[in-house]
């Protein structure tokens, strides 16, 4: 695993910020033709990937930073290099989410039809994401016997970053299949809300990165299950509600 694909006279090429561009192109095109299908203007749709997107990194980089104050006080510097990874994932969600509301709204666009057309992209995206965290090494695993070694922590380490993948993978075909099927406007958005913080509360599990603060638990185990709480109550009011798709 190596945290550079290769440089190019004065310029280097981090596997991080490749996989993060191919991984916007990637769900944009998908999105892009989705879109097509479901009559929306791709015009907007491209404004919009690239506003969610825009925010949702920043969102991730601040939260990240908050998070390890003390190596950014020491070295300031750093807050912008992202090509060496750190970002917080549940910062882009907010910072994302909001950004999107602020510009569909501003639009006179309905929210969740939006949302549900977006999430099951956003699920692919960030399983290739996930592949430059291992590349990079960062979002890593405890000590395993069995796992991979990295030689950015000289360790053989659970993959963490390979199982979410995986697991963002199987999130994005789950929400692909309930687009092709009739819904109710918001209930991929909310299905996607439960099976990202599920899939976040088990990981944590293995991660090594982010201490416990609470019951054996992580700051965001406890963010998972309050996210968790929230979608799923959603999703049951929604799933109760006659207007479908």
């Amino acid at each position: 695993m190596s945290p550079t694909i290769c440089t190019i006279g004065p310029f280097t090429v981090y596997s991080y910020g490749l996989m993060l561009a191919v991984s916007f192109a990637v769900a944009v095109m998908l999105l892009r033709r989705q879109a097509i299908r479901e009559g929306f203007n791709t015009d907007f749709i491209f404004n919009l990937a690239f506003i969610v997107f825009i925010a949702g990194v920043l969102g991730a980089r601040f939260l990240y930073v908050l998070e390890h104050i003390g190596f950014y006080l020491e070295h300031p510097l750093e807050i912008i290099l992202l090509q060496h990874g750190g970002l917080s994932w549940f910062g882009g969600l907010i910072a994302g989410i909001a950004s999107g509301i602020i510009y569909l709204r501003k639009e006179r666009l309905d929210v969740y039809r939006t949302a549900d057309l977006v999430m099951p992209f956003i699920a692919i995206g960030q399983a290739l994401g996930r592949i430059g965290c291992l590349l990079n090494g960062c979002c890593y695993g405890q000590p395993s016997l069995t796992g991979i070694y990295f030689k950015t922590h000289a360790a053989t380490l659970i993959p963490t970053q390979l199982y979410s993948a995986l697991a963002m993978l199987a999130i994005f075909v789950i929400l692909r299949l309930l687009q092709e099927r009739p819904h109710r406007t918001g209930e991929i958005f909310f299905t996607y809300l439960v099976l990202y913080s599920l899939k976040r509360f088990v990981i944590e599990f293995w991660r090594a990165d982010n201490p416990v603060i609470l019951s054996g638990l992580t700051l965001f185990q406890l963010f998972s299950i309050a996210l968790f709480i929230f979608a799923f109550v959603k999703l049951i009011q929604i799933k109760k509600c006659r207007n479908s798709k």
